[in-house]
């Protein structure tokens, strides 16, 4: 069997290659896709080493069952993928966490761009700064249920559009929509805690003592 050798080659021949049993462009179509299956799992399980055992669990079984993949968005699938492994372990290691949800109103006007994806500036005070909000990001990210949690990292986190987290997740664009809804306003109250570090768009308006 003839391997494909070039990183260039189009994705397309890459998948065709790799359905045919090329373990070759397999990998190379994984490294176009590989930090971010990695920052999927790593946000979900919140654990470096659980992190790369999904990711590896999940590309064996990709590579597996690829022959199965109908050519509709590659890194929906993959994510897709990674996903259920992170779910499977969750459950292996009893790491899900539930916790109470509140309802919340949607308009269906949701906010686009994540406080999370800011860049930091260089200097140590702003580093520091960084670091701090991504810790109370992650800490209470991983308060949220696993559903809500998803929406979150896909969206606005690894940047999938509405209909690539709907394939990922395998549910409707409305679900994505409204979970990913639900799922900001939790994290926008959570994060109130950690004051002055949010943007201002994303802080909560105290009203003032009378």
């Amino acid at each position: 069997m003839r391997t494909v050798q070039n990183a260039n080659v189009p994705e397309k021949t890459l998948i065709r290659a790799a359905q045919r049993g090329d373990l070759e462009a397999f990998n190379l179509l994984i490294l176009r896709y590989q930090n971010l299956l990695f920052g999927i799992a790593l946000r979900l399980l919140n654990d470096e080493d659980a992190a790369a055992d999904a990711v590896q669990e999940a590309l064996i079984s990709a590579f597996r069952r690829f022959n199965t993949f109908r050519g509709d968005s590659l890194r929906s699938w993959l994510a897709r993928v990674v996903v259920n492994a992170c779910y499977d372990e969750m459950r292996k290691k009893r790491r899900q966490h539930s916790v109470p949800l509140e309802q919340f109103n949607s308009d269906g006007e949701e906010i686009e761009t994540s406080y999370w994806l800011v860049d930091p500036e260089s200097d140590p005070e702003s580093q520091y700064e960084a670091y701090e909000l991504e810790h109370a990001i992650q800490s209470n990210l991983d308060k949220l249920a696993p559903i809500y949690r998803l929406m979150l990292v896909l969206v606005d986190i690894e940047g999938l559009s509405y209909e690539e987290a709907a394939l990922a997740a395998h549910v409707p664009v409305g679900t994505v929509k409204s979970r990913l809804a639900r799922a900001r306003s939790q994290m926008q109250k959570s994060l109130q805690g950690v004051g002055e570090l949010l943007p201002a768009s994303y802080r909560v308006e105290l009203p003032l003592p009378a």
